[in-house]
């Protein structure tokens, strides 16, 4: 018994490396924050949405290993995942995957409602589908028009609590969307050579380094006017205002130093960290907003 605890306790961990529980994290802020938003919601159905967005979520992500584990092997962060490292069996990954975004879908419809679990199931379709099996390997524009998935979040959680999506979620949505160019490209610059390695055209192999810093900030400066559209039309006020507009400040600031610098290394890692810290901050800062309402 003693030999065989790590052995279960390794394929656990496994099983949780599958569903990429650190990118789920921010996933779920964006999924739950907008659930505050646009109401006060129940305990249960924000645990409800909690476990459901996980579980839908880890099995695209499942199924995005199952899909990319002929080149996973060839790039130096994914080659130690559990199907090129040998470790899992690529069907067992998939069944994982289907699973996990099977339970997902019931217990969103269940518990919260039908559209909810439509949203996640169009996002769980746009990532496995849209984005890995088609337009990562044959497109450039992979990371804008397949970065759509990680905007559902907002729709599922918004959709959760009210049962309809409004103009408000799809600001969310958009922000999301916006967001996403500029935070991957931050890290493609710097994971070229996996890229190169693996046969995926991400931006900076097919446009090069400098037009791909140029669309890093175009879309930034398309991101900040969106994310104080909502005081505009009132759905937020002064705190969120103050707050969005710091935060986005220095994102485009950290998007300038990229382009400035003579070696953009740092810069980029900079950019993609603050990046995800940034959009977590944003959706907390409109929680805060509406709580001193």
């Amino acid at each position: 018994m003693v030999v065989e605890a790590p052995a279960r306790t390794s394929a656990w961990r496994d099983f949780v490396a599958l569903t990429k529980p650190r990118i789920i994290s921010l996933l779920l802020v964006t999924t739950i924050a907008p659930m505050y938003v646009a109401g006060s919601p129940g305990w249960k159905l924000v645990l409800a949405v909690f476990v459901g967005g996980y579980l839908m979520a880890g099995g695209a992500n499942a199924v995005n290993m199952y899909m990319d584990r002929d080149i996973d092997d060839r790039m130096a962060r994914t080659r130690l995942r559990p199907i090129p490292s040998g470790r899992m069996h690529a069907e067992a990954v998939l069944a994982f995957g289907i699973l996990c975004a099977t339970t997902g879908t019931f217990l969103l419809a269940h518990v919260a409602n039908v559209l909810t679990a439509a949203l996640a199931l169009a996002g769980f379709y746009t990532y496995v589908f849209i984005y890995t099996r088609w337009l990562k390997r044959n497109s450039p524009q992979n990371i804008v028009i397949g970065g759509a998935a990680g905007a559902f979040p907002p729709l599922v959680g918004w959709a959760a609590v009210t049962g309809r999506i409004d103009l408000m979620a799809i600001y969310l949505f958009l922000i999301v969307f916006y967001w996403t160019p500029p935070h991957f490209w931050a890290l493609a610059l710097n994971k070229q050579g996996d890229y190169n390695r693996a046969g995926v055209p991400m931006a900076p192999l097919v446009w090069g380094e400098r037009e791909t810093m140029r669309n890093m900030l175009w879309y930034t400066l398309i991101l900040l006017p969106l994310t104080l559209l909502p005081v505009a039309f009132g759905a937020m006020g002064l705190p969120y205002f103050v707050m969005a507009t710091a935060l986005g400040g220095w994102l485009l600031l950290g998007v300038i130093r990229v382009m400035r610098a003579a070696d953009f290394v740092k810069p980029a890692w900079s950019v993609y960290k603050y990046s995800l810290l940034y959009l977590a901050l944003l959706f907390a800062a409109m929680v805060v907003d509406r709580a001193v309402a």
